[in-house]
């Protein structure tokens, strides 16, 4: 797990992947539609997440200026970890990056163990994104 601030309200994370280059209006435009998805507000966010070589991406970068939270990176091999969490593994991601995954893993690693998928990997043409949450047990 990262340190990303959360809370009873921010609680979700956006994992994030994206070619090279991708423009930012397109990336957010996919950040938009997969909170629309699942009902999630920008002020149920608490971060932004991704693979390590994607630290200096300028559009992930805008996402999350965009719904000011924090981006959080982690190495492939902290995402291939993973694995057996995802609900889209890819051999092809693995060949590309060393991981079955980029924005579900990313997701999941920012939050832990504890951690769930509440939206699956969804796609633009050069970028992808998906939502985990904790705390999804009712008290």
């Amino acid at each position: 797990m990262s340190d990303i601030p959360f809370d009873s309200t921010r609680r979700h994370v956006l994992g994030l992947g994206c070619e090279r280059g991708t423009q930012a209006a397109e990336v957010l435009a996919l950040a938009i539609e997969a909170l629309d998805a699942v009902g999630i507000g920008a002020a149920e966010l608490a971060a932004i997440a991704s693979i390590a070589n994607r630290r200096q991406e300028a559009a992930i970068l805008a996402v999350a200026r965009h719904f000011a939270v924090p981006a959080v990176f982690f190495d492939a091999l902290r995402l291939e970890e993973e694995t057996q969490r995802l609900k889209n593994p890819s051999e092809i991601v693995f060949a590309r990056v060393g991981c079955h995954g980029v924005a579900e893993s990313a997701a999941l690693a920012a939050l832990g163990a504890d951690a769930e998928l509440v939206l699956g990997k969804i796609k633009s043409a050069h970028a992808t994104a998906a939502i985990a949450c904790i705390g999804l047990q009712k008290d």
